[in-house]
């Protein structure tokens, strides 16, 4: 199977739904996956983002997200980036938690990467 990794530089609903979808499918067809939010991306760490809007195709972040965090999928949340916004690792969810840039090389150096 394959590896992939998925970054997400924003916080955009659209970007996240499809970010976190993709992840998903990935993930239920049995790849390795990683994901880490970077920039405006941390912002969906927080367990009080909210993950209900819909985007244009009627589907949203709450309709993928919860799979990811039930099945103890990987996510690195940008120290400096979460630490700059005031964001506490304690409000993330349970699968996610702070990490770095050298990391983040690491995994992409072994992974097809998907930018979000």
């Amino acid at each position: 199977m394959a590896n992939f990794l998925f970054v997400l530089r924003d916080n955009n609903v659209e970007k996240a739904t499809r970010c976190f979808q993709f992840a998903k499918i990935a993930h239920s067809k049995g790849h390795k996956v990683n994901l880490f939010l970077i920039d405006s991306g941390v912002d969906w760490a927080m367990k009080n983002s909210d993950g209900g809007q819909k985007t244009d195709t009627g589907d949203s972040v709450s309709d993928y997200l919860p799979y990811l965090i039930e099945n103890e999928v990987p996510v690195g949340v940008c120290t400096p980036c979460a630490k700059n916004r005031k964001l506490d690792e304690a409000q993330f969810y349970s699968n996610m938690v702070l990490d770095g840039g050298p990391h983040l090389i690491d995994m992409a150096a072994e992974a097809k990467v998907f930018n979000f």
